[in-house]
C-alpha cells in the first residue's frame, strides 16, 4: 500500500493524497449513518490526472469509490470500513469549459456544483433545469451517476434526459470522450446511457455536455390546499389539460411534512398551516414563454376553475420572484425539519401517478395496524409519481430505537406494498449500498443477469465503486 500512496502522490501531488487528520467530510455519508476509513482520499485535477489514478489503482488491485459532493442518500458514495480504499474526489475538477449558445448547450466538469452550472446558464440568458434540494452542494457528476431527478422532472426530464455526452474513466484508466453534444447519433450502443445512474460502478464521469433551453419569460407559483389526494389528483389533470408543457413543477405535501417545517422553522409561515381542515398542499409552477400578464391570466384562471370544481379549497399566488422562492423554500426544507425531528426511515418510491391515492391509503393503514401512531412524512413529485414516503417514530418514541428496531420490518411493508402497485423502490436516490439487498428482492432475474454481465464486461477486476448496485 505504501507504494501506491507513493505513486499516487507523485501523479496528483502530495498535497491532494489525505491520508491523515479529519477525513470525516469523505468518510461519512450525508444522514451520518455510516462512517467508513479510506486508504487514502485522492483529489485529481484533471481527467489525465484520474486516468492516471485509475490506472495505479487497476495495477494495485485497490478498489475506487468515486465521490463528488457526497450529498447520496443510499451510502453509495463513503467508502467500507476496510482502510483499503481510494476515494477519488472530483470536487477539483469544477471548471465549466464552454456554452454554445446556439447549440444550446454546456459542457462542465463533474465536480462543478450543481447551482453553479444554473448560474451559468443563467448568466447566457438559458436555463439549465435541473434542480434539487442539495444543488448548493452536490456535483453534475453525482447527479449523472446517479440519474438525478428533483423538481422539473415534469417537464425537462431527470439527468439522463438533460445529459447529451459524457466524458469517462473506464476502469483500465482509459479515457472515452463523447462530449459532442450531439441530438441524434445512432452510432451503436448507447454508451452514455449505460453510464448515467450506474453510479460510479462501471466508470467514472470526468465532464458532461448538457442540454440548455430558453430562460423562461414568466414563471407563475402557486401553492393550493386541496382536501384529499384525488383532488391534487385531478388538478394535476387540469393543470395538465390546460397548461401543457408550460406546467413544470407539481409537488405534493402531507399535513404532517408541513407542520415539521412550521415547528422547526418557523420563520418559513407555511400557508394554510393553521387550518386544521387541509390535509394536503399542492406547489404549482407554470413555466411561459409568452408575456407575464399572458402567464398569469392562464395560471390563475387554473386555479379558480379548480377552486369551482372543488380540487382546490383555497390557493395563493407568488406575487414575485421572491415569494415563489419562499414557497420552493418551504417544499425543500421538509427533510431538514424532519431531521431535527429525529432520525427517521426514508423511502424513495414511485407508483403510476393514477395508482398514488390507493398506494398511500393501503400503506397508511399498513403502517398504523403494525405500529401503532407511527407518524408518516409523505412528500414528493406528484406530477412524475415520486413519493418521498417516509416514516416517523410515534411522538412519545425514542427514534433512534425506532430506527434500529422497525426499519426493517416497516421497509419490507412499504417496498412489498410499492411493487404491489406496480413501483419501484427507488425512483431517483439510487441503490448504492444501502439497498442492494433491496434490488436482489424486486429486480427480475433477467435484469439482474445482464447487470451482472455489463459489470464484469467493464470492470472484471471489480474494483469500481463495489458493493454498490449489485452484490458480490
Amino acid at each position: 500500500m505504501a507504494d501506491l500512496l507513493d505513486t499516487l502522490r507523485h501523479l496528483v501531488g502530495p498535497a491532494q493524497v489525505l491520508t491523515d487528520g479529519d477525513l470525516c467530510a469523505w468518510e461519512q455519508d450525508w444522514r451520518r449513518r455510516v462512517r467508513g476509513k479510506a486508504l487514502a482520499v485522492v483529489r485529481p485535477g484533471s481527467t489525465q490526472e484520474v486516468a492516471a489514478v485509475v490506472r495505479a489503482c487497476a495495477a494495485a488491485g485497490t478498489s475506487i469509490v468515486p465521490q463528488g459532493g457526497n450529498t447520496g442518500l443510499v451510502q453509495g458514495s463513503t467508502p467500507d470500513g476496510s482502510g483499503t480504499q481510494i476515494v477519488l474526489s472530483l470536487r477539483r475538477m469544477h471548471a465549466v469549459r464552454g456554452i454554445d449558445g446556439d447549440n444550446l448547450t454546456l459542457s462542465a466538469e463533474a465536480g462543478c456544483i450543481l447551482q453553479n452550472l444554473q448560474d451559468a446558464a443563467q448568466g447566457a440568458g438559458l436555463l439549465f433545469p435541473l434542480s434539487l434540494a442539495a444543488e448548493g452542494s452536490c456535483t453534475i457528476g453525482g447527479n449523472l451517476g446517479t440519474n438525478a431527478g428533483g423538481t422539473q422532472v415534469l417537464r425537462y426530464g431527470n439527468a439522463r434526459d438533460l445529459c447529451l455526452g459524457l466524458e469517462v474513466v473506464t476502469p483500465q484508466g482509459q479515457v472515452w470522450d463523447g462530449l459532442r453534444g450531439l441530438r441524434k447519433d445512432n452510432t451503436g450502443y448507447d454508451l452514455r446511457d449505460l453510464f448515467i445512474g450506474s453510479e460510479g460502478t462501471l466508470g467514472i464521469i470526468t465532464a458532461a455536455t448538457l442540454r440548455l433551453y430558453p430562460e423562461p419569460v414568466a414563471r407563475l407559483t402557486a401553492w393550493a390546499a386541496v382536501p384529499t389526494l384525488e383532488h391534487a389528483q385531478a388538478l394535476l389533470g387540469l393543470a395538465h389539460r390546460r397548461l401543457g408543457a408550460g406546467l413544470t413543477g407539481f409537488e405534493l405535501m402531507g399535513r404532517f411534512a408541513l407542520s415539521l417545517v412550521g415547528k422547526h422553522m418557523p420563520q418559513l409561515r407555511v400557508p394554510f398551516l393553521e387550518d386544521g381542515g387541509v390535509p394536503w398542499c399542492v406547489l404549482l409552477e407554470n413555466s411561459d414563454n409568452e408575456s407575464e400578464a399572458h402567464a398569469r391570466g392562464r395560471f390563475e384562471a387554473l386555479l379558480e376553475d379548480a377552486c369551482t370544481a372543488a380540487c382546490v379549497s383555497d390557493a395563493v399566488v407568488a406575487e414575485n420572484l421572491a415569494q415563489a422562492r419562499q414557497l420552493w423554500h418551504i417544499r425543500e426544507s421538509i427533510p431538514l425539519a424532519q431531521a431535527e425531528e429525529g432520525p427517521n426511515i426514508k423511502h424513495d418510491i414511485s407508483v403510476p401517478i393514477a395508482r398514488v391515492p390507493a398506494f398511500v391509503a393501503h400503506t397508511d393503514a399498513l403502517l398504523q395496524r403494525a405500529i401503532p401512531g407511527v407518524r408518516l412524512v409523505n412528500f414528493g413529485h406528484l406530477g412524475d409519481g415520486n413519493l418521498h414516503y417516509n416514516v416517523q417514530a410515534p411522538a412519545e418514541g425514542d427514534p433512534g430505537t425506532f430506527l434500529r428496531e422497525q426499519e426493517a420490518r416497516v421497509n419490507h411493508l412499504v417496498y412489498e406494498a410499492v411493487a404491489g402497485f406496480g413501483g419501484s423502490f427507488s425512483a431517483e436516490h439510487g441503490v448504492g449500498a444501502l439497498k442492494v439487498d433491496t434490488l436482489e428482492r424486486y429486480q427480475s432475474p433477467v435484469a439482474l443477469s445482464m447487470m451482472r454481465a455489463i459489470k464484469q464486461a467493464l470492470d472484471p477486476q471489480g474494483i469500481m465503486n463495489p458493493g454498490r448496485v449489485l452484490k458480490g
